[in-house]
């Protein structure tokens, strides 16, 4: 497993980390048996950074990870997870010092420690990036030993690139995929010059990508993939990275040509996982996992290194005519 340096926090993260919704909820069910036995895998296989919310199953997936800190103290691993969203209603407003710190306390609880190793502020309203209370509360909060660094998980480059102009903000959580090329273009360039972590989330588009499904392809009730399709619960660029799903289909059979034809699951999630990495703005790629397996072949990855040739320019291209008109112009 390679390491990269997660931007100003000084933090030596897993290239391949590990996505910890799918955990806690909104995928299907999961055992804890089984979710622990997943959490294991990735920290066997060289993950040192999971990344996770308060939400994910209302708080199942931080005290799963609670439980890995607990089962493996030799291994030095980085936390990252989210606060904002518990808010009812979700507004600007309630982005002060009283939420934060409530929310705060509770992931501390959750997780079993002392201090917070990063808390994103989980995808607020836009109004919020503009609040100067907001990143005051952060700050005083880090005063306070609660939270070691702060960073954000927006749906918009543009929230990104706003909240990075604020110190206390060190990392910027987005979907970048071969889906969602645009954080590629002005926001690494700007989280780069201010040495700021990114950390690429949905990868895979919620398992567009894999290649393996099809038309007739269908999902749990209980998974997201079913019940946010058209954006009913929260942001529709959060599921299929936006993109309609048989639009999707298209797209990714075009991609499994430049592989070959004949390019399995395993070969397609392994070069979408390689196409973000191929970007050295990238901190680290946060695919979820449901099962061992699922987590060891995604941190495998890191050990097949960038793209090379011109996979990179040939991927662009499908994203220019199939994807960007759908999504380019949203998020």
């Amino acid at each position: 497993m390679h390491t990269r340096t997660l931007g100003r926090t000084g933090l030596e993260v897993s290239e391949v980390g590990l996505g910890a919704w799918a955990i806690g909820g909104d995928w299907g069910e999961v055992s804890e048996t089984d979710a622990m036995a997943t959490l294991h895998a990735a920290v066997d296989a060289g993950v040192t950074l999971i990344d996770t919310a308060d939400v994910y199953g209302d708080g199942r997936s931080e005290r799963l990870v609670g439980q890995l800190l607990r089962d493996r103290p030799e291994v030095d691993l980085v936390v990252a997870t989210k606060a904002g969203r518990r808010l009812d209603p979700h507004e600007a407003s309630g982005y002060d010092r009283t939420n934060l710190e409530t929310f705060v306390d509770r992931s501390l609880t959750n997780l079993g420690v002392d201090q917070l190793d990063l808390v994103q502020l989980h995808c607020p309203p836009w109004e919020t990036y503009y609040q100067r209370s907001t990143y005051e509360a952060m700050e005083a909060i880090t005063a306070a030993g609660k939270v070691a660094h702060w960073g954000v998980s927006v749906e918009k480059v543009e929230e990104a690139l706003k909240a990075i102009t604020h110190p206390v903000v060190e990392t910027v959580q987005v979907i970048f995929n071969a889906f969602r090329q645009r954080p590629a273009e002005l926001l690494f360039r700007e989280a780069a010059a201010r040495d700021v972590g990114i950390l690429a989330r949905v990868p895979l588009a919620s398992g567009l990508l894999t290649g393996k499904m099809s038309a007739e392809t269908t999902f749990a009730e209980d998974d997201h993939r079913n019940f946010n399709a058209d954006g009913e619960a929260f942001d529709v660029g959060e599921t299929f990275a936006g993109v309609p799903f048989e639009v999707g289909l298209e797209a990714v059979e075009r991609i499994r040509a430049i592989l070959g034809d004949g390019a399995d699951t395993d070969a397609m999630v392994s070069f979408a996982l390689r196409w973000i990495l191929s970007f050295d703005a990238v901190s680290t790629v946060i695919p979820g996992a449901k099962r061992p397996e699922q987590a060891m072949a995604n941190a495998a990855v890191s050990g097949e290194g960038p793209l090379r040739g011109d996979h990179l320019p040939r991927v662009k291209a499908v994203y220019d005519e199939l994807i960007a008109p759908h999504v380019h112009h949203r998020w």
